[in-house]
Parts: C-alpha cells; structure tokens; sequence
C-alpha cells in the first residue's frame, strides 16, 4: 500500500507531496503550478518525473514547500513527485533512477570563511 505523503529537499527548500487518484491537477502553495513556479524552465524541472513516467492525467497533487528560492522549490517537487510516482508504479523505478531523479541533490551553500569576503574570494593580495 502506498503512502500518502512524501518529501523531496533541495538546497534548503523542504517540498511536501500529497497524491491522489484524479485528473492531473497540480497544487502548490494553494496555487496552480504554472501560477506559483511563474517559468516554464521551473515547471518542466518540477514536472520533469511525470514527463519521463508519461504519467500525467492519472494523479491530483498537493504540494506544500518551504524554505529556500523558487528554484531550489522547484527541485524538491521534483523529488518528491519521482519517490511517489516509483511508490506508485513498480515499473517506472529503472526509468527514474537513469535520469538520476530519484537522487537527493546534496550541494549546498559553501559558508563565508573569516578573514575572506566571501566563501573563496580573497581579499587583494599586495606584496609591497
């Protein structure tokens, strides 16, 4: 039995995923998709699991994400759409996993080291 709610993270961005069998609608933030993401560069990444599993009509999402840019947003969907989908389906796991979306996308934001202006700026360097 499939759960019902599943997480994707990327960055700092947290996306939580509700599924429902349905006609394809697409909730995010109270919002419609194309509403809440604004690009479409932003909508095919979040979407980018459904295109690949040619799912798309069959299911109603919910989404709520937190945290981060709209970009790293946008990421998180993505995973939290491709773990559901590959709970969903036995069949779609070795399709996902070669396009690397059932993947948790680690980098993060290098910190500000002291003593530099930035994470690997240096500060002009004078020998005399």
């Amino acid at each position: 039995m499939p759960k019902e709610n599943y997480i994707g993270r990327r960055k700092t961005s947290t996306a939580r995923l509700y599924v429902k069998p349905g006609t394809g609608k697409f909730i995010v933030n109270g919002q419609p998709i194309d509403e809440y993401l604004s690009t479409q560069a932003r909508i095919n990444v979040a979407k980018m699991p459904l295109d690949a599993t040619e799912l798309e009509g069959q299911y109603d999402f919910k989404v709520t994400v937190r945290g981060g840019g709209v970009t790293g947003q946008a990421g998180a969907i993505s995973l939290a759409l491709a773990r559901a989908l590959d709970d969903h389906h036995d069949d779609v796991h070795d399709k996902l996993k070669a396009l690397s979306l059932l993947t948790r996308d680690d980098r993060m934001v290098e910190r500000k080291k002291y003593g530099q202006p930035k994470a690997r700026k240096k500060f002009q360097f004078s020998k005399r």
